[in-house]
């Protein structure tokens, strides 16, 4: 996941002000030279990466800091607060246009994921926020690219507009005229790149935004590219003045400076984040959040926000309603899996749970793991499914070599089993004392009811060591 790195040097440097109790100025001047390192090794800029030091410093030296009787908490706090303030402080909603549609028109470089995320927006303004997008091919140039467009536009089930290889300005102008007649109150036009930002490329842009004024015009880069990334955000926003990011591919092994610098060289803020390759893998940017994340504080409220947009909430709810009835069996928990998947890599999941990415720094979190589990389950008779009671030894022997686990593995679900049952029981004790005002739990559907408070020991419901049952 983006920000590894720096997380873990970060968590590094605040270790030893931690350790030291009281601090002196040299102190965190010498914590915050470790945090300028780790932010350039992670491919801050280097103006951003020095201003941000020297106000964390200078916030941090002050009187009410240094005689607080929790003086490395609050340096973390502070710098907390400007890695929140450097990002953007809120997260940047889009303008929509007082009267449809509104014209959002998607430009960046060649393989940076723009028709890829033109129809994830289109998805995600669809089924968040009811809209009616329509997606334009106003790449006329890429082979390919307009049948790109409607194999993605198909998938997230949103209409694509295209003229052939005509004129990309005629393309955007009559798509707009399109969207009137027909109703489409949101148009996503998805123009060219090139493997470098040129003259040609430009000009086309600039006529286009001449053409049908766009409401938003979005950069989408690739986080990946780091430093360069932000080279080119800065080149777009001079030609064009872009009015926000798309960064793309937070979810791979970057360094994660992008996101670090765009809105400090640019002054326009991210947007959105790609976090996957499907179409549901497309966050809402939160600076605040993505702080947290970077400081290994979690970010439950995405991970929530996840559940609830990337979930079966008539199954959540029959779920729920089982659990409080204190029913849980194999079948249930084989719907969890499947719900669970569709939250995307349980690292990824699990990483937003406050405490819990710096346990996950060298663990290897195998997907796979969750359809070796679905097999055991698949391997059994209903009523085994149903009563996990009646597994005997010579039942377990015939599920393991049926599903190609082993009897260990058989036995170890089944225990994870008895203690999901367990934990659902004492949940509803404290749930029913919440009815009487005492005590509320919030619950997470597709993670086996964990629990969003009070979850145990190590923050991840205290079961198998990681609170998941692999």
């Amino acid at each position: 996941m983006a920000f590894e790195g720096l997380s873990e040097k970060l968590s590094r440097a605040f270790k030893k002000l931690k350790n030291k109790g009281k601090l002196s100025e040299a102190d965190v001047k010498e914590a915050m030279r470790e945090v300028r390192l780790a932010l350039l090794e992670a491919d801050v800029n280097y103006k951003v990466a020095k201003d941000f030091t020297n106000t964390v410093t200078e916030r941090a030296v002050g009187q009410d800091v240094m005689e607080s009787l929790t003086p490395a908490q609050m340096v973390i706090k502070i710098v907390n607060e400007e890695l929140t303030a450097l990002m953007g402080g809120e997260n940047a909603r889009l303008e929509f246009a007082s009267k449809p549609p509104t014209v959002i028109m998607m430009c960046g470089l060649q393989g940076s994921g723009k028709t890829t995320h033109s129809a994830k927006l289109a998805k995600m303004l669809k089924e968040q926020q009811n809209r009616r997008p329509l997606l334009v091919a106003c790449d006329i140039y890429r082979p390919a690219a307009i049948d790109q467009l409607k194999v993605v536009g198909e998938k997230a089930g949103v209409p694509v507009f295209e003229m052939g290889t005509q004129n990309p300005v005629k393309i955007a102008r009559e798509a707009v005229r399109h969207a009137k007649d027909y109703g489409n109150d949101i148009v996503i036009l998805d123009t060219a790149g090139r493997l470098h930002i040129d003259e040609v490329l430009m000009d086309e842009l600039k006529e286009v935004k001449a053409e049908v004024d766009p409401d938003e015009i979005l950069l989408v880069i690739d986080s990946m590219t780091g430093q360069d990334a932000v080279n080119v955000a800065k080149s777009f926003n001079e030609l064009l003045e872009i009015t926000g990011v798309i960064l793309t591919k937070l979810d791979g092994d970057t360094r994660g400076g992008a996101a670090l610098s765009v809105k400090a060289v640019t002054g326009k803020p991210i947007k959105f984040a790609g976090t996957g390759e499907k179409l549901d893998d497309l966050e809402v940017f939160h600076p605040d959040r993505m702080a947290s994340r970077i400081l290994g504080m979690g970010d439950v409220l995405t991970l929530i926000e996840d559940a609830q947009n990337k979930l079966d909430q008539k199954e959540a709810e029959k779920m729920a309603e089982k659990i409080m009835a204190n029913r849980f069996d194999f079948n249930d928990l084989l719907g969890q899996f499947e719900q669970i998947k569709k939250m995307g890599p349980l690292k990824g999941i699990l990483s937003k749970l406050p405490g819990v990415g710096k346990q996950l720094d060298d663990v290897d979190i195998n997907d796979r793991q969750i359809d070796w589990l679905q097999a055991i389950i698949l391997s059994m008779t209903p009523e085994e499914r149903e009563n996990p009671s009646v597994l005997n030894p010579s039942r377990k022997r015939r599920i393991a070599a049926g599903s190609g686990r082993t009897v260990e593995e058989v036995n170890r679900l089944i225990k994870q089993l008895e203690q999901m049952q367990k934990m659902i029981k004492q949940m509803n004790r404290g749930g029913k004392k919440g009815k009487k005002g005492k005590r509320k739990k919030m619950m997470l559907p597709g993670l086996g009811g964990m629990p969003m408070d009070g979850m145990g020991g190590n923050g991840m419901g205290g079961m198998g060591g990681n609170g998941m049952p692999f």
